[in-house]
């Protein structure tokens, strides 16, 4: 998550120092928090959250749970952490959807925060997750556009969508669209209201209007990542005007610092929901402050990544390759194609990597070696590729190869690097034969180039 990339490569270096020591002095305490303090500061977190976060760790740390420790470093990296979870929120609060149907929820924010994008994430999220009926409604008058993107995406995640024009009142649009989101029997009814470049008073009494005309279950503000430390006044501008429930993150993906996150639970009180982690429709992901806490400080967040396979690879898929392979069948192109196809639907290599404990340095390797674009170049050359020769790579002699390279804009050495991984692939499936994860783990390592690193040569 390059949210926390920054942060986490600051945190980790001057924690790794401390986290060693078989005793910790007040001295060595103190250089390390100076660190940590900075490195916060670094990543756009609010000055009284900072102030707040280090004097609490220093009370902890100076106290009796580190001294009488076994490992007194790691005690310290545990309460850095468990400080860390309590700023962004103690745990995961989901929608509060328990309300008559349809529970309306009201979607609040600044112009290009990503609200319209969010409304149609969450739809879909709630469709997928929750198995809830979902209508969507624009009261954005102000931009005809901002409707059309949301009738868009609303066809594209399959959620009703509720027509409303740029001559309409917003009030009227919202009450004809619950009418109808009770006709059509919908569990859940998301408006879109209007952003403005800036906070005014014309804005703030619309929405508040809105407010009292659907009375909403959950309001929830959109608010940019990427604007840092200026989110958070935002964020306590609008939680004054109106009472919202919870924070969805967005541009989480981005180039931002991280302070955000770790800020704007502390100044507003209100948990941060969501996370929005790309601009595709199923990248919204439920805010888990323990999870975060754990990247930030290179720990990784292997229950995400639980959760990413079990819902994004296609399980029939995986259970037929394991029977194909325990038949002592041969593990082809096709297979090899599949397994690539799978790994992009998890976000690519970096994403998985970054979930990986200790793994974030390789994440970041993955992306130097921009694997994403060599996965997708080397499921091209498949598809150039006959059934026959992909079922069969054999088959493929000089010629074959000649119009292989053509037909998919490639080399003959990017080709046979891709045979070479196939048959390295091929051989760890036949050492597995559906044997568990351990095996496959070691014979991953066969695909990487000695001393660790990414897959040898690069497309």
């Amino acid at each position: 998550m390059a949210m926390f990339e920054s942060l986490s490569d600051r945190l980790s270096s001057s924690l790794r120092k401390i986290t060693g020591k078989a005793t910790l002095s007040e001295d060595n305490i103190q250089d390390t928090l100076r660190e940590v303090r900075m490195a916060l500061l670094e990543a756009d977190v609010a000055l009284p959250v900072v102030k707040t976060f280090i004097e609490l760790v220093r009370q902890r740390a100076i106290g009796q749970e580190v001294s009488l420790s076994l490992d007194p470093g790691q005690q310290f990296l545990k309460i850095v952490q468990e400080q860390l979870e309590l700023v962004m929120g103690s745990s995961n609060e989901g929608l509060d959807l328990a309300a008559q149907p349809p529970a309306v929820i009201l979607m609040a924010g600044l112009q290009g925060a990503g609200k319209t994008t969010s409304v149609a994430k969450l739809a879909r999220h709630l469709q997928e997750r929750e198995k809830k009926k979902v209508m969507v409604v624009s009261a954005d008058v102000y931009r005809p556009a901002a409707i059309e993107q949301l009738r868009t995406l609303a066809a594209e995640v399959n959620a009703e969508f509720f027509p409303s024009d740029e001559n309409q009142q917003p009030v009227d649009i919202v009450a004809a669209a619950l009418v109808e989101a009770r006709k059509r029997f919908a569990d859940v009814l998301i408006v879109d209201t209007a952003g403005r470049l800036h906070i005014d008073d014309v804005l703030m009494n619309e929405i508040k209007q809105l407010h009292s005309t659907v009375k909403p279950v959950e309001t929830l503000f959109v608010i940019d990542a990427m604007i840092g430390q200026d989110a958070v006044n935002t964020a306590k501008a609008f939680d004054e005007a109106l009472p919202l429930t919870g924070i969805i993150l967005t541009k989480v993906d981005g180039d931002a610092r991280g302070g955000a996150a770790l800020s704007v639970r502390q100044v507003t009180g209100k948990p941060i929901k969501f996370l929005g982690v790309g601009e595709k429709t199923d990248a919204l992901e439920p805010f888990h402050p323990d999870r975060i806490a754990s990247r930030i400080l290179g720990m990784g967040d292997v229950l995400s990544l639980i959760e990413d396979v079990e819902r994004k690879v296609d399980q029939k898929k995986a259970e037929k390759l394991v029977k194909k392979i325990q038949k002592g069948k041969r593990f082809d192109l096709n297979d090899l194609r599949d397994q690539l196809q799978q790994m992009q639907n998890l976000g690519g290599m970096t994403s998985m990597l970054d979930k990986l404990p200790g793994m974030g340095n390789m994440a970041q390797m993955a992306e130097q070696a921009d694997l994403s674009s060599q996965f997708k170049k080397m499921t091209v050359i498949i598809d150039s590729m006959t059934p026959a020769e992909r079922r069969n790579p054999t088959l493929l002699n000089g010629s074959r190869k000649r119009r292989v390279t053509v037909g998919s804009g490639s080399t003959i050495q990017d080709l046979n690097r891709l045979l070479k991984q196939h048959k390295q692939m091929g051989k760890m499936m036949k050492r597995m034969k559906g044997k568990g994860m351990a095996k496959m783990m070691r014979g991953m390592e066969g695909m990487m180039p000695p001393g660790g690193g990414m897959p040898p040569g690069r497309f």
